[in-house]
């Protein structure tokens, strides 16, 4: 299967550009490109690679959000009973009462050493990493789905292979039995084709039966039912635009391939982030500024007023001088004092209070939480600067494997060119002297056999060498053509 993968890769051109969405009409074939935009709009893997994306988008805007002010509504009601102090006039009671507060309260960071500032692009630096993500996940699904295609592909060649060996099989044993009939030949020779034939149609039905494994297999990566009619086009091979092997030199490949491999763009994404987050765990060691407020009210059911005011003289006392008593009179009168509730809003303007401030935070111990979060960030950043020296150092070697690969395929179909036609001339002069009766039905058989065997092989030669090609297309990134 690992020979193959150049194939996949060359059929990934049909993937290239998308277009409207997918429809489907009855006995319409699909070609690779359908098949691919399909998958991209349909296989699971593909939509949780978009739901990443949106996780990665919540992320950057829960961080941009951070920057503004931090605020708190509160509200609460209940009965108090007991010794204990009034909210509204701060006395201490011990009269059960009903009260009902409000609090509101707000914060924001005047100075946090940039912690904000360095998480907001830490987090822009993911999403566009999740989005490369996103974009190495169609394309693998479309490799996948170039692999299924594939598979059909080579099915129905071993199934139009297999037929044109029955047919000349069948056409053999049709002469065959006419020299039999005619006492120039034994019947064991017609028998021998018989089963020759019989084999034939067995291996035709394996290929059948292949092609339609090959078919559900599509429509496993397609997400859709297996019981869905569906059907691919079958492109020739032969027409297949190949460029030049001197076009595509492993070296220019590979810088190219640096350039614009999704998983390269992610590798460099990542350590950036993973930088930004160490300035973020270096910021969390030294003191926070925050500027903070609140506002609050409170209303009490047994609050009392004055409601009115009612002035009076009363004797505070007598004096008795000589035989005669005199009451005692202030210099000013008394007042009385009327009480009542005070309403509810009443209560909540009197009652309001206000406070403001600046406050600063200083970690000083926390058992080293602080410290072993900025060590582990910085190690971080060399995990994924290995994993990005690691990606880029297998690139190369698969872009030399595919070259080497592309070489040997194109020296190989070239041989196997030269097989067949060996073959073919074999078969053909064999067969002349089958019908003169100077060979044996076992020794056309074989080389009948041979010839079968030299075109599969061409056949496989085919496809390897082409899409092989296509691979190192598709580094390159120039844009592949089928």
């Amino acid at each position: 299967m690992i020979r193959w993968k150049a194939l996949f890769i060359g059929l990934f051109i049909y993937s290239i550009s998308i277009g409207q969405p997918v429809t489907s009409r009855p006995g319409e074939k699909w070609d690779l490109r359908k098949c691919v935009e399909y998958a991209w709009a349909n296989n699971i893997t593909v939509r949780q690679a978009d739901l990443q994306i949106r996780f990665a988008r919540l992320d950057v805007d829960q961080s941009k959000f951070s920057q503004y002010p931090a605020a708190n509504l509160s509200s609460n009601i209940g009965y108090s009973a007991g010794r204990n102090q009034d909210p509204t006039s701060f006395g201490l009671t011990t009269t059960g009462y009903l009260f009902n507060s409000y609090s509101l309260q707000a914060s924001i960071d005047l100075f946090s050493w940039f912690t904000k500032k360095n998480t907001i692009a830490a987090k822009e630096l993911d999403l566009k990493a999740t989005e490369l993500g996103f974009e190495k996940a169609k394309n693998d699904i479309a490799l996948n789905v170039a692999v299924a295609y594939l598979q059909i592909l080579l099915a129905r060649e071993q199934v139009a292979l297999a037929k044109a060996q029955i047919a000349d099989t069948r056409s053999q044993l049709e002469s065959t039995r006419k020299q039999v009939d005619a006492g120039k030949l034994p019947e064991l020779s017609a028998a021998n084709l018989e089963s020759i034939l019989a084999s034939d149609s067995s291996t035709m039905i394996t290929a059948e039966v292949s092609a339609q494994q090959a078919l559900l297999q599509m429509k496993a990566l397609l997400n859709m039912d297996a019981a869905t009619a569906f059907d691919v086009e079958t492109p020739p091979v032969d027409l297949i635009p190949v460029e030049s092997i001197a076009d595509l030199q492993p070296d220019a490949v590979y810088a190219l391939a640096m350039a614009n491999m999704p998983q390269q763009k992610v590798d460099e994404l990542n350590v950036k982030s993973a930088l930004k987050l160490v300035e973020v765990a270096r910021g969390n060691m030294y003191p926070t500024v925050s500027l903070f407020g609140s506002l609050g009210s409170t209303f009490n059911n047994k609050a009392q007023e004055v409601k009115s005011i009612r002035q009076f003289t009363a004797p505070i006392g007598s004096v008795t001088v000589g035989a005669s008593t005199y009451q005692v009179f202030p210099l000013s009168p008394f007042n009385s004092y009327t009480l009542g509730e005070i309403g509810y809003f009443d209560q909540l303007n009197q009652n309001f209070r206000q406070s403001i401030g600046i406050g600063i935070s200083v970690p000083i111990l926390g058992g080293g939480s602080l410290k072993t979060a900025w060590q582990r960030s910085k190690l971080v950043v060399k995990q994924r600067e290995l994993i990005k020296e690691q990606n880029s150092f297998t690139l190369k070697q698969d872009i030399y494997k595919a070259y080497n690969d592309a070489v040997a395929a194109m020296q190989k179909f070239n041989a196997n060119k030269k097989t067949v036609e060996a073959s073919q001339k074999a078969y053909d002069f064999a067969g002349k002297r089958y019908d003169l009766g100077l060979l044996s039905t076992y020794d056309l058989v074989t080389s009948q056999t041979a010839l079968v065997r030299a075109k599969s092989q061409l056949l496989y030669s085919q496809y390897d060498y082409v899409f092989k090609m296509k691979l190192l297309e598709f580094y390159r990134g120039q844009g592949l053509k089928l």
